[in-house]
């Protein structure tokens, strides 16, 4: 499929959730959904819950594997959610959908501001000649989770100087006034002064799409954290403290985008799920 009908396949599941009638969806009959790394029935979960879609609106697709995905807001009630979709399609019918619903509200999280803007550099074509091949986007793409794994400073991938990420709504890099005082800092120097060794795995891997045009490879996965480590240094000698001290896991559905062969921008949506917990794609790649 091309970009203008998966974007069109797009539109119509997202015309469906917010009206609650995942009838206007033409899901293939062995569809595949989870919401929240949950297999449900497609109609469950959000379809019961969503009162608005926000406006932010950053979509890619990849033409070679049929599959498209979605960044964007959602209100259920009164509380307003990062979320992120993905679809793949075959002969037009949506075969395999995945959403994470980054609901803080219930986990009592009131981070602000959070923003949900267009971002030129992620909407961006890349320009031929800055353009990489699917094997080079998805290295860089996996050698940040190598870097992000037992972060012990070394850089496994390459980022732009003026790289930028974005976690549920909210700029965790080159940001002095999140409440976190590591946001401070760009990409790149956050994980050189090795602030991230709690994170003991970064495991079930996924990379379903990958947009070459845009230079976009979406990702999803697991960050574990055994709550072994306590107090470590930095890099620099900086002596600090973990701030997980229990078993706790990350699931994750990230966004690269990556031009000239370094990762300029990152988009993530992340929720807390239950130590350890595998996945229902498991197993069910390809």
């Amino acid at each position: 499929m091309v970009r203008k009908e998966l974007y069109a396949a797009l539109d119509t599941f997202i015309a469906g959730l917010r009206a609650r009638d995942p009838a206007q969806v033409p899901w293939a009959n062995d569809v595949f959904y989870t919401e929240n790394n949950v297999a449900l029935i497609p109609g469950d979960g959000l379809w019961n819950t969503i009162t608005a879609l926000g406006p932010y609106d950053l979509r890619f697709a990849d033409e070679d594997t049929d599959q498209v995905a979605l960044f964007t807001c959602v209100e259920e009630t009164n509380a307003v959610s990062p979320a992120a979709f993905r679809l793949g399609l075959k002969d037009g019918r949506v075969t395999e959908a995945e959403g994470i619903i980054a609901r803080n509200a219930d986990e009592g999280l009131t981070f602000s501001p959070q923003t949900f803007e267009p971002k030129p550099v992620m909407e961006a074509m890349v320009p031929p000649e800055e353009r990489s091949t699917r094997e080079e986007l998805l290295a860089l793409a996996d050698g940040y989770f190598e870097t992000i794994e037992q972060n012990d400073g070394t850089i496994h991938t390459r980022f732009h100087p003026d790289c930028n990420r974005v976690e549920n709504g909210l700029q965790t890099t080159n940001n002095p006034d999140f409440v976190v005082p590591v946001a401070r800092l760009g990409c790149e120097e956050q994980f050189r002064l090795g602030n991230y060794l709690y994170d003991d795995r970064l495991r079930g891997r996924r990379f379903p799409l990958v947009d070459l045009e845009r230079g976009i490879v979406l990702a999803h996965g697991f960050i574990d954290h055994c709550g072994k480590i306590g107090d470590y240094e930095l890099t620099d000698g900086t002596k600090v403290s973990s701030p997980i001290r229990r078993p706790h896991t990350y699931y994750l559905t990230e966004a690269f985008k990556i031009r000239a062969g370094a990762i300029e921008q990152i988009e993530a949506d992340f929720i807390t799920v239950p130590y350890h917990m595998p996945s229902p794609w498991d197993g069910r790649e390809g």
